[in-house]
């Protein structure tokens, strides 16, 4: 979120990512930690999922979420803030006095699917993040492919059928719903508007993006933070001085040390055919 003049006042500080898994905390001291980190919101929510397993996912991913912000801000869990735009993406109220440490820029993510749970924050810029698995429902796959560009389509027809097709597919959609998140439009932004040119193994070479986009600069980070788990990471490019991320791993009771991710170079962005 960008405050005051919208600039960071830390841009040197390296874009934070943790990987949890709902393993890593358990449901009782889940349950425990929200008692009494929860606002009123969060605690009715907590209590309308009808099946336990969604309710534990979102007591995980939430308890994760105040204690990263505030290892990340100074402040206590519980007086942790925060408030949604008009398409509901959420981000922190920075108080009057402002955050303890860090200025008053932040921006955070938050992803999790079938007991994998990501959270990004950046002092810098924006950011979105998405974590999927790849061991999942195989008629989900066909679905998702469905709401590619054309080109993307054809790239994922490429590889084999199975592993190799499904891999390309969830690549691309983690990447498509990294940026809609960044864009803070979700999946109100239609994902055959924009497109990505990926490297076999791992890697954006090419971004297309869409009319709307008027900043067009990005930089685009693929993980895979676990067997079978992928994820993506979506920064507005800024001059990072120290143009790194720490992946932490596990509940972050503490700061253990964090693997260093050098941030690669923006994409090549498409530029509009000239208008004559």
């Amino acid at each position: 979120m960008i405050t005051d003049n919208g600039r960071s006042e830390d841009p040197a500080r390296p874009v934070q990512l943790w990987f949890c898994t709902n393993d890593d905390l358990p449901a009782d001291q889940a349950a425990l930690l929200a008692g009494h980190w929860f606002d009123e919101e969060e605690k009715q929510t907590a209590q309308a999922f009808l099946f336990e397993r969604d309710r534990r996912q979102y007591l995980v991913a939430h308890t994760l979420v105040r204690r990263v912000l505030a290892l990340e801000t100074g402040l206590a869990e519980d007086e942790l803030h925060f408030w949604r735009s008009s398409r509901g993406r959420p981000f922190l109220r920075v108080p009057p006095g402002g955050l303890l440490r860090g200025g008053r820029q932040l921006d955070f993510n938050l992803s999790h699917a079938s007991g994998c749970n990501l959270i990004g924050v950046t002092r810098a810029n924006t950011i979105g993040v998405d974590v999927e698995r790849l061991d999942r429902d195989p008629r989900s796959f066909h679905t998702i492919l469905q709401t590619f560009a054309t080109r993307e389509r054809h790239w994922v027809a490429e590889a084999a059928t199975g592993a190799a097709r499904d891999r390309r597919t969830m690549r691309l959609w983690t990447l498509k719903e990294a940026y809609a998140k960044a864009r803070g439009l979700g999946l109100g932004l239609p994902f055959d508007t924009f497109s990505f040119t990926l490297a076999d193994d791992r890697g954006v070479l090419g971004f297309d993006p869409p009319a709307d986009d008027r900043y067009g600069q990005w930089t685009f980070i693929e993980l895979e933070p676990a067997p079978d788990v992928l994820a993506a990471v979506v920064i507005q490019t800024a001059p990072f001085t120290d143009p790194v991320m720490h992946l932490h791993r596990g509940f972050p009771w503490a700061r253990a040390a964090p693997h260093r991710i050098p941030l690669p170079a923006p994409p090549a962005v498409a530029l509009p055919a000239a208008s004559w």
